[in-house]
């Protein structure tokens, strides 16, 4: 089950059942199902809240993604601070919704065991994040 959280944002989301079927299209094409997914939609201070915590980093970013994948089932509590998606669609000329479905869909490949750690494997996950908003972009079409 993929279930959606807000923490003091407006939730993003326009269409929820066309993402969640996305969303289980793009992890079925890597051999894995859903189990339970939580996305958390937040700020920028509640993601740098969350990365000091528990990653001990000091700094904003667009998404964090826990993993509690277990066999080829996909689980995990996924933040994303609306505030850095706003600001990385501005920065990349996208729109806010492209740039958002992105880092959605970035949290799910982590999942699936993409890294994105070196130019080797930040490239390979842009290609994988590209591929799955075509697939998203031809649900839509």
């Amino acid at each position: 089950m993929i279930t959606y959280i807000t923490d003091n944002v407006k939730n993003p989301l326009k269409n929820k059942r066309t993402i969640n079927a996305w969303i289980k299209c793009v992890a079925n094409k890597y051999n894995k199902k859903i189990g339970e997914i939580a996305y958390i939609f937040c700020n920028d201070e509640k993601i740098l809240e969350v990365n000091k915590q528990y990653l001990e980093h000091d700094y904003y970013t667009d998404i964090i993604t826990f993993d509690y994948c277990e066999g080829n089932t996909l689980s995990g509590d996924i933040f994303i601070s609306i505030d850095t998606v706003q600001s990385n669609a501005n920065e990349y000329n996208v729109s806010f919704e492209e740039e958002l479905h992105r880092i959605i869909i970035h949290g799910i490949l982590h999942l699936c065991g993409q890294e994105d750690k070196t130019p080797e494997t930040r490239a390979e996950m842009t290609k994988k994040e590209n591929d799955a908003l075509e697939m998203l972009h031809l649900d839509i079409a």
